[in-house]
């Protein structure tokens, strides 16, 4: 049976009579053409409530087989979408009269032939708009769909599924605890995995997969779960991290960007535990150690390279989190807390990653001209990325910020002529020169002792730079190292 042989005569009366009544057409495809239009209003789905159009529709996606009758199901999903669209008197139709159980068997049976993304999408948002009705819709929902149908559909590699799986998902378990609760157990997880795979290769376009992954990821704290099941290679059973350099993947840059993005656009709204603070910083330590392996060419991002996509996003999701932990926030048991970042070693790292790179290209161009005139030249790493100076450094204002602690470790460091080389413009990291003013004000903010480091820096050797001499400093060559500091004009 294909869609030009049904009619009102291939179909049981009781199937075709309210839907060519109510649409007064003798043809199926036009009748589900003429109520589809109807139910875009809500005065249209009130209607056809009235004359209990839904039961209809559901039985006739029963008698539809796929895929000879591919076009009339796609309408006929497309009719309930539209009549389960906030009008309550239908999502409840729906459940009553078995339409998941309905939409379950029609999925599967697409699923098992070809995997028909239109339908799969069409079906997964009527499932949607059914949710929103409320808890016993959301448990009908999950009760027949989770975990098997689920990972079925989240294994399919597009976006036109992935976004609506995630609508359904985060509508059924918003809400309730339990359900996620079971999104984050053994039979949740894969699921979860599935999704990230997915988006990573595909992409989204809907905010539906951020939503799911904020609340399971930060507010929910299973991010080190999520992060290591991604690539369960060298991680243990418990979640901690333990991999070797070579062994990150692209699908978990591809979360830390989704994470680092929703950590930026929520900062405030969001408790950070300390657990998720020290295992991004678990993470940071590792791809630290490989970044002489990766190619010092510029790129934006994403590079190519998992390592320095990892090492970006692992600096940008610190950056927030040190800015969020500010003297004076009040803190809730388990969250994030800078000093147990910083005596874990996070001021030691940063300060070491900033000592190697090479300087500035400000400073750079001006000690080249001292090089070519004494005939001595150095060498240094450069930025794996674009902005990798720049986001060392926007780390370390927030975390001097208000501490004196952390002030006046950085003096003790000799960290202070080291920042104070930051202000500049350079081509490799925009904005830098904003981030390293910042920086340094923070940390001469209400500390005397670093104001007067800064004060008492002596002028021997100078080189002339407009650019840093408008900031009242001078490029000072040290004789033996080979490396420029910057000094005050004063």
């Amino acid at each position: 049976m294909d869609d030009n042989s049904l009619s009102v005569h291939s179909l049981p009366q009781h199937i075709s009579h309210p839907l060519f009544v109510a649409s007064n057409s003798s043809t199926l495809e036009k009748t589900l053409e003429i109520l589809t239009e109807t139910s875009r209003s809500s005065d249209g789905r009130l209607d056809l409530a009235s004359k209990n159009i839904l039961p209809a529709v559901l039985l006739l996606c029963q008698n539809l087989s796929y895929p000879s009758s591919r076009h009339l199901l796609l309408l006929s999903l497309k009719l309930l979408r539209n009549l389960c669209a906030g009008e309550l008197t239908n999502q409840n139709s729906f459940v009553e009269h078995d339409g998941v159980t309905i939409l379950l068997t029609t999925l599967h049976s697409v699923i098992t032939c070809d995997s028909d993304f239109a339908i799969i999408r069409m079906g997964l948002q009527v499932l949607a708009n059914v949710s929103l009705a409320g808890e016993l819709h959301q448990l009908a929902i999950w009760d027949k769909f989770f975990p098997l149908m689920f990972v079925q559909i989240s294994s399919i590699r597009r976006r036109e599924t992935c976004d609506p799986l995630c609508m359904v998902i985060y509508t059924c378990c918003d809400g309730s605890n339990e359900l996620f609760g079971k999104l984050w157990g053994d039979q949740g997880l894969p699921i979860l995995v599935e999704i990230v795979w997915t988006a990573s290769a595909v992409g989204f376009g809907e905010a539906w997969l951020k939503l799911l992954l904020s609340k399971i990821c930060l507010e929910e704290h299973q991010f080190p779960q999520l992060f290591s099941r991604l690539y369960p290679v060298g991680a243990s059973e418990d979640g901690d991290l333990n991999f070797r350099n070579d062994v990150f993947v692209s699908e978990q840059a591809f979360l830390l960007s989704i994470v680092s993005e929703i950590l930026s656009e929520r900062i405030g709204e969001i408790t950070i535990s300390h657990d998720f603070a020290m295992f991004v910083f678990g993470i940071l330590k590792q791809v630290a150690g490989a970044v002489d392996c990766v190619s010092s060419e510029q790129h934006d991002l994403p590079t190519g390279s998992t390592i320095v996509d990892i090492l970006r996003y692992s600096l940008t999701i610190l950056r927030d989190l040190c800015a969020h932990d500010s003297v004076g926030v009040s803190k809730v048991d388990g969250s994030v807390d800078v000093d147990s970042l910083l005596s874990s070693g996070l001021l030691d790292l940063l300060l070491c990653l900033l000592r190697d790179l090479e300087p500035p290209t400000t400073i750079r161009k001006a000690m080249k001209q001292s090089e070519d005139q004494k005939g001595t030249s150095y060498s240094s790493k450069r930025c794996p990325y674009k902005g990798f100076r720049r986001d060392i450094v926007a780390v370390i204002g927030n975390c001097v910020y208000r501490r004196k602690h952390v002030q006046d470790e950085m003096r003790d460091r000799n960290g202070i002529l080291l920042l104070l080389q930051q202000c500049v413009i350079d081509e490799d990291n925009p904005f830098m020169r904003e981030w390293g003013i910042w920086a340094v004000r923070n940390l001469l903010e209400g500390n005397a002792e670093n104001q007067r480091v800064v004060a008492d820096l002596e002028v021997q050797g100078s080189v002339d730079v407009p650019e840093i001499t408008s900031l009242g400093l001078k490029v000072e060559l040290d004789q033996k190292t080979r490396r420029a500091k910057l000094v005050n004009l004063s």
